[in-house]
């Protein structure tokens, strides 16, 4: 290497050095956190609880028309995901607001208002979902609430209206009285939902 090339290399390291540290200190990492901890035999122990940890198999599908199908329930899944979820914490809300109302009248009032402001807030996004995927939103809704679908309406709108929708959904084959069941038929939305609440999907 010639002399001039050498010097070049040697003045660039030698100010990289100097100049490239300056204004960039290395992040501090944590020295210690603060835990639990619990006494056992007058021992001290540490108790970080972790988040449960959800394995399945790999997934092999027998056709490209199975793969396919597993695609687009994973696609319904994900696009009603967040409307179930909203209704299950919409449920909780509104009957802790419906219990403390004194009569039938104020429930009756409050029950219009709210499906109001529902039908303004969600009516345009609810319309545009597909019969597959208005099937599996009934399925959620049970799962976030505990209560079937019909049992939701029942609740709200009164037994009526309640046979009413479960007659017109009827019509169109859906069952507002169907349970949600993670073990059997509903296991490849539960896995699927396990994994959009993991982050995963």
């Amino acid at each position: 290497m010639s002399k001039p090339k050498l010097f070049w290399w040697f003045f660039l390291l030698f100010f990289s050095s100097i100049f490239g540290g300056q204004g960039a200190e290395p992040a501090q990492q944590p020295s210690a956190f603060i835990a639990r901890a619990i006494v056992v035999d007058g021992d001290t122990i540490p108790y970080i609880e972790l988040n449960p940890v959800v394995i399945f198999s790999p997934r092999e599908f027998a056709s490209r028309a199975e793969e396919n199908r597993h695609r687009r329930l994973v696609h319904n899944v994900r696009r009603v995901y967040p409307f179930a979820r909203l209704a299950g914490q919409k449920f909780a809300h509104y009957t802790q607001v419906l219990d403390t109302l004194p009569n039938e009248a104020a429930r009756r009032r409050l029950m219009r208002q709210v499906e109001r402001d529902l039908r303004n807030e969600f009516e345009d996004d609810l319309v545009r979902l597909t019969a597959a995927q208005g099937a599996i939103l009934i399925r959620l809704i049970d799962r976030e609430t505990q209560h079937s679908s019909f049992d939701v309406v029942r609740e709200f709108r009164g037994a009526v209206s309640a046979v009413f929708w479960q007659s017109f959904g009827r019509l169109f084959g859906f069952n507002l009285r169907v349970r949600y069941d993670p073990n059997g038929q509903d296991r490849q939305i539960e896995e699927i939902v396990l994994l959009i609440e993991a982050g995963i999907l």
